[in-house]
């Protein structure tokens, strides 16, 4: 009798597994086919946030990436770390010395203000800002270079108060990699996109948090989240 029933419970889990994954691949067709806008209205000045901590060994490509926008607005981008020796220092000194990188800026401050460093790490930044809209993009993201022409548009529909960005994972090198990007492809992509679908979740990703600056002050600025360690609702690492 209990093998019986066990053997019935496994057939109902193996039901729902197939459901899910049946919902998702549909799910995640029509996403990829989904269409976003591609131009923006205006291009409103931006500054892009990029709080770093160490070298991956592809910070030079990430942040490059972010400095090839192909973006008709003034763009700043400013850098920071908490820590002088850290080794994302000499990456961002180095880049700040190439052709087309000049408006590379750099923070150095080890202020804690609560719990969450990288909250941290952007509070420190804050005052740098100059621009209209605000972008937060980690470290380990690289985008293709209308990525911010379509953020902006994004921002620009109508009753839209931030914009974020789903993204793919990339394995470096190595079985650990090749999993972490297979978690990122096969199981956290389509769980967020079935979670949008189905209305149970509305996040924003480390990827990238774009938003007004007047709507970021709205909140409360990033002392808001000083103690908050699930700052963005979400998981890391890959290209938006």
């Amino acid at each position: 009798m209990i093998a019986y029933w066990s053997s019935i419970a496994a057939l109902l889990i193996a039901i729902v597994g197939c459901g899910y994954l049946l919902a998702a691949t549909v799910l995640v067709g029509r996403f990829a086919r989904a269409q976003t806008p591609g131009k923006p209205a205006t291009t409103p000045t931006v500054t892009i946030l990029k709080p770093l901590h160490g070298d991956d060994g592809g910070l030079v490509d990430n942040l490059v990436s972010f400095t090839e926008q192909r973006y008709a607005g003034a763009v700043q981008i400013v850098c920071g770390v908490a820590d002088a020796h850290d080794p994302a220092v000499a990456v961002v000194e180095r880049l700040r010395g190439s052709p087309g990188t000049r408006g590379l800026e750099l923070v150095i401050d080890a202020t804690l203000h609560g719990a969450n460093r990288k909250v941290s790490n952007l509070i420190n930044m804050a005052p740098r800002i100059r621009h209209e809209v605000v972008i937060l993009a980690d470290s380990d993201i690289r985008v293709a270079p209308d990525y911010l022409a379509r953020v902006i548009a994004a921002l620009q529909q109508p009753h839209i108060g931030a914009v974020t960005c789903l993204y793919h994972g990339i394995s470096a090198s190595g079985p650990w990699s090749q999993l972490g990007a297979l978690f990122i492809n096969a199981h956290f992509l389509p769980s967020v996109v079935l979670g949008l679908a189905s209305g149970l979740a509305q996040p924003c990703f480390g990827s990238t948090i774009a938003l007004k600056r007047s709507t970021l002050d709205a909140i409360g600025g990033f002392a808001a989240f000083a103690d908050r360690l699930d700052d963005d609702y979400g998981h890391r690492g890959g290209r938006a």
